[in-house]
């Protein structure tokens, strides 16, 4: 290593086994601190240089590798020195940003813009969310002005060129820095990057090329969705700009619970109350469900919390064939108002069945339960 040049990691003050990352973030840093335009002190530019220096050696992994076998003597002549120019410095377009607001990369002509997405709540009752229905909603949204459709100017008149970018949409400008000169592509700020600019706008749209409007959409609502289900109407966003794509309607849903049905994926559950002569003597009842009344046969015996399953009563699965069931969990009401004759009978009754108490110490209840939620 030559006495006289200090050690490219020193420089930039890393370990040597440091990462192209930590290399740039280093160079960044000390480029800030040290560039000339910023930092007045007499040794400025020349510590700028060296970082610089460093810089393109440590970020290329072949002189990298030359300079970490030889050091400085395993550098060919021409990269022993900051030459002043902008080869080989990734990421100085970065610095030169940072320190005067544009960047090195050209801007390219502004081309079609599409259009913003939109989205809509819809509330639905739950028959709508099971068995599917046809809604029709109203939205505002920005459409392409049928005035000018979509140029921005008065029918009749035409956008002419840009005279200040000559239609390229772009603005060279040329500035002066220690390295010399050199020339920045920024857009338009007359046409925007356009290219063209409205001397007669549209007395429609006043040159923005799209306006609102509101329109009424049907909206097919399928069987089988559930709360926050989002139903995509591709092109029925906001129209695009410059022959721009128009964006997506993005419809949520929102179901309405019902009295007394709940739902659970696919299966829809029913809390049913029966009194206690049904349950110990057994009884044909009629279950409600989405469809009208289904009939059930409920056993002698028929405890609080049995669970019963009716076939294929519950929601269709959506996108598929099929559907699932409904599920009838039986409560026991126990009477809480008697006649005299009730109050009779039932005492007659408890006389024969005694009165004898027995803890409970199974969980047939919840294991039925769940046996017929499948869970």
């Amino acid at each position: 290593m030559s006495p006289d040049k200090r050690d490219y990691y020193e420089i930039l003050g890393i370990p040597r086994n440091a990462g192209k990352d930590a290399i740039r973030s280093a160079y960044r840093k000390l480029a800030r601190q040290y560039h000339p335009d910023v930092n007045k002190d007499p040794g400025a530019e020349a510590t700028f240089k060296e970082i610089n220096e460093a810089y393109q050696v440590l970020n290329d992994d072949e002189k990298r590798a030359m300079y970490d076998r030889f050091g400085h003597a395993g550098l060919g002549q021409g990269d022993r020195g900051f030459n002043g120019g902008f080869g080989g410095f990734g990421g100085l377009g970065d610095i030169f940003e940072d320190f005067f607001g544009f960047g090195m990369r050209p801007e390219t002509r502004q081309g079609p813009l599409r259009g913003a997405d939109l989205r809509y709540d819809l509330q639905i009752s739950f028959e709508e969310a099971v068995f599917g229905a046809q809604r029709e909603i109203q939205l505002t949204r920005l459409e392409t002005c049928p005035t000018c459709r979509g140029s921005g100017a008065e029918p009749g008149t035409s956008p002419i060129r840009c005279p200040e970018c000559g239609g390229s949409g772009q603005i060279r400008r040329a500035q002066q820095s220690i390295f010399g000169s050199f020339v920045s592509v920024v857009a338009c700020p007359r046409c925007q990057g356009r290219g063209e600019i409205v001397t007669t706008p549209c007395s429609t749209c006043h040159g923005a090329q799209r306006v609102e409007q509101t329109r009424k959409l049907s909206i097919d609502v399928p069987a089988g969705v559930d709360d926050g289900t989002r139903i995509r109407l591709s092109g029925e966003g906001e129209a695009g700009t410059m022959g721009g794509p128009s964006g997506n309607l993005y419809v949520v849903l929102h179901v309405t619970p019902h009295p007394f049905f709940r739902r659970r994926d696919y299966d829809i559950l029913l809390n049913l109350n029966i009194n206690i002569v049904q349950a110990a003597l057994g009884d044909e009842i009629m279950v409600p469900t989405l469809e009208g009344e289904e009939p059930l046969e409920v056993p002698a015996g028929t405890q609080t919390g049995s669970v019963f399953r009716l076939k294929g009563k519950g929601v269709p699965r959506l996108q598929r064939s099929g559907r699932g069931d409904q599920i009838v969990i039986i409560n026991v009401v126990v009477p809480t108002h008697l006649d005299a004759n009730q109050r009779r009978l039932l005492t007659e009754l408890g006389k024969t069945l005694g009165s004898e108490v027995t803890p409970q110490a199974d969980k047939r209840f919840f294991d039925r339960l769940k046996e017929a939620l499948g869970i």
